[in-house]
């Protein structure tokens, strides 16, 4: 088997492989676990704020199935990090999903109707601001969410463990090996249908092809008009263990607040806080690679994000920034299936959401490519329909950046309290009126 892009999705859909018995060939352009693998928030999420979502466009009994087994990944990453003795930093202390303002207040609330009407209550749980302001005192706390089986990692440290074990456990890994070319050989008149990958370094020939390049896979025509490419930014503070012991953040939350365009944040080890801002600056365009730099006034900007919901942190140094590509799709449900007449099998499509999620992708890719018919191949997800028609460029980047505008601009409206504009609220509305969900 070939496993193209070494991401997590595409290492644990090797790893799944080699537990199968099969020889993989893995394909990595740069070096596995350096792209949004290894540079997100460090996030490991189930699926049940989408529960509401999943409920509509799967049914019930399928929308559980999913929304189980994207809870046993969490756990799974944990349980193979504790077999593998890789240490990954896992945390499983939960997620608050937090209203930072009156317009955000009805955060969450489907998602716990929902929970209850699956029969899992205890998946999503409703908490008033002083149950919040409990576990993370912010002045702008008001309501929010609880979902218990959320984790956090430390994603390098995942990415380059989960390398290390593919490595020895026989994997062929083939890093600063960009594909060039995927043709498949179809059956018949007796050949066996299999794939070829080229690079610039040689040929890979085999049964199936997993698929696994993330945002790169706007760029293959294939899949252009299934998912739409976007940036989220990552600040990093010095230790601040005195401003979380007087907050009482000491738990180890993972949080985010209600908005469209999240921010995100996370305690470290050492005393830090991560946070992220998912509005990002930029809408990528088909030759996204996975490397952004950081816009000079970026992380001014995210400092007054920041100290807006922690005004304790004024003053305090940030000591790094970064920031990359997101995939999304237009379902803001990650898309799994296998490309037309050729055994290539793909999932892309997280939306942000991607470390708990790519677990149960690469198993699921892995039943694929070996064509096996399981619980993992039958999740609804597979073979879903996208949701949404994503235009070609430039009218998606033109699109992407007038809404992501849009969306600025009516965020930082409802924080201050003020009203939005006829035609901010028009363009916001777009997105959902053409069939694309850019909220869980």
């Amino acid at each position: 088997m070939v496993v193209i892009g070494g991401g997590f999705t595409g290492m644990w859909a090797a790893w799944e492989l080699l537990e199968s018995g099969a020889t993989v060939a893995l394909l990595e352009g740069d070096i596995c676990g350096h792209g949004p693998s290894g540079r997100n928030g460090g996030f490991c999420e189930s699926m049940w704020l989408s529960a509401p979502a999943l409920r509509q466009g799967f049914g019930d009994r399928p929308a559980r199935a999913l929304l189980d087994a994207s809870s046993a990944a969490v756990g799974a990453i944990g349980r193979w990090c504790r077999e593998q003795e890789v240490d990954a930093w896992v945390d499983q202390s939960g997620y608050l999903c937090v209203s930072t303002a009156l317009a955000f207040d009805e955060v969450g609330r489907e998602a716990v109707e929902a929970a209850a009407q699956l029969g899992a209550p205890e998946r999503v749980q409703e908490m008033s601001g002083e149950q919040i302001r409990r576990r993370c005192d912010s002045p702008v706390f008001r309501r929010g969410v609880y979902i218990p089986d959320f984790a956090t990692v430390q994603p390098a440290r995942l990415a380059l463990g989960l390398r290390r074990r593919l490595i020895e456990r026989g994997a062929l890994v083939f890093e600063g090996s960009r594909v060039r070319d995927l043709s498949s050989q179809p059956a018949g008149n007796g050949a066996t249908p299999g794939v070829t990958a080229e690079t610039a370094g040689g040929r890979v020939q085999a049964g199936a092809a997993v698929l696994a390049v993330g945002p790169a896979a706007r760029s293959l025509p294939a899949l252009r008009s299934r998912l739409t490419v976007t940036s989220s930014h990552i600040v990093l503070t010095e230790p601040v263990p005195d401003v979380l012991a007087d907050i009482g953040w000491t738990g180890g939350e993972c949080i985010t607040d209600g908005r469209t365009l999240i921010h995100y944040f996370r305690t470290t080890r050492d005393g830090r806080i991560v946070f992220g801002w998912g509005g990002g600056r930029v809408a990528y365009g088909a030759r996204t690679h996975g490397r952004v730099e950081v816009d000079g006034d970026l992380p001014a900007v995210m400092r007054r994000h920041l100290e807006r919901i922690f005004p304790a942190l004024a003053g305090r140094r940030i000591t790094h920034a970064w920031g990359g590509p997101i995939d999304v799709s237009p379902s803001h449900v990650p898309q799994i299936g296998t490309l037309p007449g050729a055994p290539v099998h793909y999932a892309f499509g997280y939306t942000g959401n991607g470390v708990g999620p790519s677990n149960l992708a690469g198993r699921t890719l892995a039943s694929l490519a070996l064509g096996r018919s399981d619980e993992n191949t039958r999740l609804p997800i597979v073979e879903s329909r996208p949701g949404a028609w994503v235009p070609p460029e430039p009218l998606a980047w033109l699109g992407g950046s007038l809404v992501r505008s849009a969306l600025v601009r009516r965020e930082h409206a409802a924080e201050m309290g003020e009203r939005v504009d006829p035609l901010t609220r028009v363009i916001c509305a777009a997105p959902r009126a053409l069939g694309m969900h850019l909220a869980r």
